[in-house]
């Protein structure tokens, strides 16, 4: 079985309604000018506190990850924000030296810190976005080079998450500092590349071998793709074409090469895959495992984009963007409205990018505009 339907939601026979989700967006956007304190940023719900203490700050759960949504809304002319996003950042660095976030995490890399999605660094990248300054990038620059020999191997926590910072601040200064930075990086981890197109992820006393975005192979292939566009995928190409599991249309697959678990997020499965290999994955494999994405429907855990509703879509935008078929940008509305209607039903609000309401308003946005661009991984607006 490729999918395990008690998992999913019936898709909402809501149809899709520019105004609508214009209206959506901007009440997402009000929720979250409304939760905001200067000094305490916004509240953390209970399900985004795992070994960290209130507020948490990262980009994936914390208060940086909002305040990236926000401007990014705003820079798409989707919102009119009237926090001082700037400030908030700034303060979210002031807390990270009194409670740096997962500090409770026994397993997390030695350089914790240096961590895109769940560290410090994040919350720098974004601060010297909004912010700019010597110190920012100086501290910055320090944490992507403290993070090249990092054995997690994998876009949340290792270097492949800091080569995209690297990345993002070339484009922004110019300067070649942050070319060199990313290049070393990338020369470690294409060192690190086994000829089966896999790393090794290692916690502590625990390795594994993962496809996924976030955790697997295909995050760190995006890394590498994004520096270099002419970098070899081949091996992970292959990779993905032995590990599918094809039934008839559909294809899906497993969390791991010892993990034979399937699941249908972002983070694992079809559709982070189709999101982040979009463009060396076979058009057959791609369609394939976008067809089960939308057959599968709305995620029962939720609308967000890490394992929910939103970030599943983006499987169906980058159909969209690789094939000019407009059935996949129907198809993606589709999961718009049926994401907001999840937040909508909420008890209350959930102040995160990858888990909460702003990430699905981003999604909501590329929708509207027709655009396949994954926050942070493909664009910093």
């Amino acid at each position: 079985m490729l999918y395990r339907p008690e998992d999913f939601e019936q898709l909402t026979e809501e149809p899709w309604d520019a105004d609508r989700v214009r209206e959506a967006i901007r009440a997402i956007v009000a929720n979250s000018e409304a939760a905001f304190d200067p000094g305490d940023l916004w509240p953390t719900d209970e399900r985004d506190l795992a070994y960290s203490e209130p507020p948490v700050k990262d980009l994936y759960t914390g208060a940086a990850g909002v305040a990236f949504a926000l401007d990014a809304l705003r820079r798409l002319g989707h919102a009119n924000v009237g926090i001082d996003l700037a400030g908030a950042t700034l303060r979210a660095l002031e807390l990270w030296q009194v409670a740096p976030d997962y500090a409770d995490y026994a397993a997390r890399p030695a350089t914790s810190d240096s961590s895109l999605l769940c560290g410090e660094a994040g919350v720098l990248v974004l601060a010297f976005r909004l912010a700019p300054s010597d110190e920012l990038a100086d501290r910055l620059f320090d944490r992507i080079r403290e993070n090249v020999h990092n054995q997690a191997n994998e876009l949340a926590w290792g270097s492949p998450g800091t080569m995209l910072a690297a990345h993002a601040m070339h484009a922004w200064t110019g300067e070649q500092r942050w070319r060199d930075a990313w290049a070393e990086s990338a020369d470690e981890l294409r060192s690190r590349r086994g000829a089966d197109g896999l790393w090794t992820q290692r916690f502590g006393d625990r390795e594994q071998r993962l496809l996924g975005a976030a955790h697997g192979a295909v995050g760190n292939q995006l890394a590498l793709l994004q520096g270099s566009p002419v970098d070899d995928a081949r091996d992970v190409g292959e990779m993905l074409e032995r590990a599918a599991v094809v039934e008839g249309p559909l294809a899906n697959w497993p969390t791991g090469e010892r993990d034979s678990s399937i699941r249908v997020q972002w983070c694992h499965g079809a559709p982070g895959i189709v999101t982040s290999a979009a463009s060396y994955l076979t058009e057959e494999l791609l369609l394939a495992g976008a067809e089960l994405t939308w057959q599968a429907g709305g995620h029962g855990k939720g609308p967000g984009l890490c394992h929910g509703t939103a970030g599943n879509g983006y499987a169906l935008l980058k159909a969209f963007e690789r094939t000019g078929d407009e059935l996949w940008l129907d198809r993606a509305r589709h999961f718009a409205v049926h994401a907001l209607a999840q937040v909508e039903r909420q008890d209350r609000p959930r102040h995160s990018l990858w888990t909460g309401d702003v990430g699905v308003a981003l999604y909501a946005a590329d929708c509207l505009d027709a655009r396949a661009r994954f926050p942070i991984l493909d664009d910093w607006d």
